[in-house]
């Protein structure tokens, strides 16, 4: 019997060695020639007895790993055994809930392995006869089944910036540049290459391409593995067929892919070179050639007399519904039977799998040795050693983030919306204390105190939303090994800055002179400073509090108590504080900046007209005398061990969002 290749094999061929137990290897033969240059390091893909399993928590959802003693524990894996090899499709199918996207994000090493001291997910799963490892997670690209793109990013520079960042530091930027307009030739985005992404509220590219943009990224490397999460899903039968025709077309260069399909048309599931079956249970009842399937179901016991969609007729029998129990009634009759019917159906499913191909594809994948692929495995350690940790250096990424920051928030930061708030309340503000004379020193102090009250928090409701909004984005890049953690945190906070500056030096510029403050340039210009230094202290705390949350409602009520205890501890609405709750003050980032504004305003030797023809000193005042004009720059150091803190605080936070 000769050797067949993968998606060309015979049914005939194919189904005698399902029957018998006949090992027969498949290589991999030498993949024909595409656009996209051949993939170097091609490997070989095996998984043997995957098991996974989760507990479920006191709430009823099911929770990784650890949780409550006693709890109720769910295999979502069942023994899943399979290969693929370079240029073969295997297509992982089967109903919701199956395991199918479990199963691919093992493959691609981003399950948990062990959590609170049990194993999680067992089994064994190699690449090219090796361990998971640093090498060839950079090998792999995973696609997964939502498109994490930014929406205000335009096609190319979108693949333009993950070139920049995935491609090795032997590229210049210009042959990195030309690779991404490659890969965009090679994808059909030429059309749509200077169009904006898009999301919910802006209007953008369409959801193939959107779904050809995630696979291009992943392209960028020329990886070796190639997993995707349901590319079809959502999208309509032609365009369905043409992403998949692009995979088919990357398989072709030599590359193995993997994918999970729920329910593909006809004329995508003969695109498949190979089929994994799911129960749903989450055991494995078919694996083998996808051409064969419906001849295997037929040989034991599950025939069907009418013209199907193969893929329609495997999702019933994984479902537990037998062919006969459809098409014997009438349509307006069948309930889909009982549930002990479906439960015998799968058990005589998986009993079939065990007798006929679990024992042969155990063999085969005992007897297969992946030197018989030119050697493969043999170059890829080697390369594995010769890889650095990462692609580029720290600056390089520094660099890139901070430019893809800058273009993608630049219709956020600079929006009408955010300008006409601010200066609007400079303006209103300006108005209600226009030219404040020097004997309303009430006044004047409480426009220092709106001061720091409304640049105290203005700037920390805007950093809440910053790390919970990219979230999955941060994820997804970091999965890739795309970036250090510190260059995209410093890279994200710094690209804030120029927003974050400006608003308030424009507001401080309108409402200084409007509210007849002290008219000395040198006090002008400490003031500001003073005022931008509060906001960088805000918005650190900002960012700490979404980091540590990661959820928008919960960061945002946190943030509103604390500005609400900080407001109440500033130093102005009350003087006499009980000593118990004193300390609370310290605490206050607006307390400080209240206290170095007035320090800025006022001098131990000033003062005003406190009754008439009756001069008073300001320090005496109850609020001055209650804050202090003394120690400033000791209020200008814990302001700093402030802003480092939030900051560093904000970072390890980072850390807890773990890369899967």
């Amino acid at each position: 019997m000769e050797d067949s290749q993968p998606g060309t094999t015979q049914s005939s061929t194919v189904f005698e060695e399902t029957q018998n137990t006949t090992v027969v290897a498949y290589p991999a033969p030498p993949p024909p020639r595409s656009v996209l240059r051949l993939a170097l390091y091609p490997v070989t893909l095996k998984f043997e007895e995957v098991v996974y399993k989760v507990k479920k928590g006191g709430s009823g959802g099911w929770m990784i790993g650890g949780g409550a003693r006693g709890k109720e524990e769910k295999t979502i894996l069942n023994g899943i055994t399979g290969m693929v090899c370079p240029g073969e499709i295997l297509a992982m199918l089967g109903p919701s809930g199956s395991g199918k996207t479990t199963l691919l994000t093992a493959l691609g090493g981003r399950l948990p392995t062990r959590s609170s001291g049990k194993q999680l997910l067992s089994g064994k799963i190699s690449y090219n006869g090796q361990p998971f490892s640093g090498s060839i997670k950079r090998r792999t690209g995973f696609v997964a089944q939502d498109d994490v793109l930014y929406p205000h990013l335009t096609v190319r520079e979108t693949l333009v910036f993950a070139a920049l960042l995935r491609l090795p530091s032997t590229l210049s930027p210009l042959e990195k540049r030309e690779h991404a307009e490659r890969v965009i030739e090679e994808l059909g985005l030429r059309r749509c290459r200077n169009s904006m992404i898009g999301g919910p509220l802006l209007r953008g590219i369409s959801g193939g391409e959107k779904k050809r943009v995630s696979i291009g990224q992943e392209m960028l490397l020329d990886p070796s593995l190639l997993l995707l999460d349901e590319p079809t899903s959502g999208l309509d039968s032609t365009t369905a067929q043409r992403i998949l025709r692009t995979v088919k077309r990357l398989a072709s260069g030599g590359r193995t892919v993997v994918t999970t399909i729920h329910q593909p048309s006809s004329r995508l599931y003969h695109m498949f070179d190979k089929l994994v079956l799911l129960s749903s249970d989450g055991y494995p009842i078919y694996h083998g050639p996808a051409s064969v399937a419906m001849d295997y179901f037929s040989s034991i016991g599950f025939p069907t007399s009418v013209t199907v969609n193969p893929a329609d007729l495997l999702l019933d029998l994984a479902n537990g519904i037998a062919p006969e129990s459809i098409y014997s009634r009438d349509e307006g009759e069948f309930e889909g039977g009982t549930e002990e019917e479906h439960k015998s159906v799968r058990e005589a499913l998986i009993s079939a799998y065990d007798r006929n191909i679990a024992t042969r594809l155990k063999t085969q994948l005992c007897n297969l040795d992946v030197n018989n692929y030119g050697g493969y495995a043999k170059e890829a350690s080697s390369f594995a050693g010769k890889m650095e940790q990462w692609n580029t250096s720290w600056w390089e990424q520094f660099k890139v983030l901070l430019r893809r920051g800058l273009k993608e928030r630049r219709h956020e930061a600079f929006n009408r919306l955010r300008i006409f708030q601010v200066v609007s309340v400079a303006t209103l503000a300006g108005l209600l204390w226009w030219h404040t004379p020097t004997s309303h020193i009430q006044d004047r102090i409480a426009l220092l105190f709106f001061f720091s009250v409304f640049w105290g928090f203005f700037p920390l409701y805007n950093a809440v939303f910053t790390f919970p909004q990219e979230r999955s984005m941060l994820i997804k890049e970091r999965s890739s090994g795309m970036y250090r953690l510190s260059s995209y945190f410093l890279a994200r906070t710094a690209g804030d800055l120029p927003m974050e500056l400006a608003l308030p030096t424009a507001f401080v510029f309108i409402i200084y002179w409007m509210g007849g403050l002290k008219p000395d340039p040198a006090t002008f210009i400490l003031s500001l400073l003073v005022l931008l230094y509060s906001v960088l202290v805000s918005q650190s705390l900002g960012l700490a509090i979404g980091a540590i949350l990661m959820d928008v409602k919960q960061a945002t009520t946190l943030a509103s108590v604390t500005t609400l205890v900080f407001l109440i501890a500033g130093g102005y609405y009350v003087q006499q504080i009980p000593p118990f709750i004193v300390w609370f003050k310290y605490l206050s980032y607006s307390y400080y900046c209240f206290k170095l504004l007035l320090g800025v305003q006022f001098g131990e030797d000033d003062y005003y007209e406190c009754s008439k023809g009756v001069m008073c000193r300001v320090v005496d005042f109850p609020t001055v005398k209650s804050v202090g004009l003394n120690h400033l720059w000791i209020d200008v150091c814990i302001m700093a061990l402030m802003l480092l803190g939030y900051r560093l605080l904000a970072y390890l936070a980072l850390h807890r969002v773990q890369p899967r």
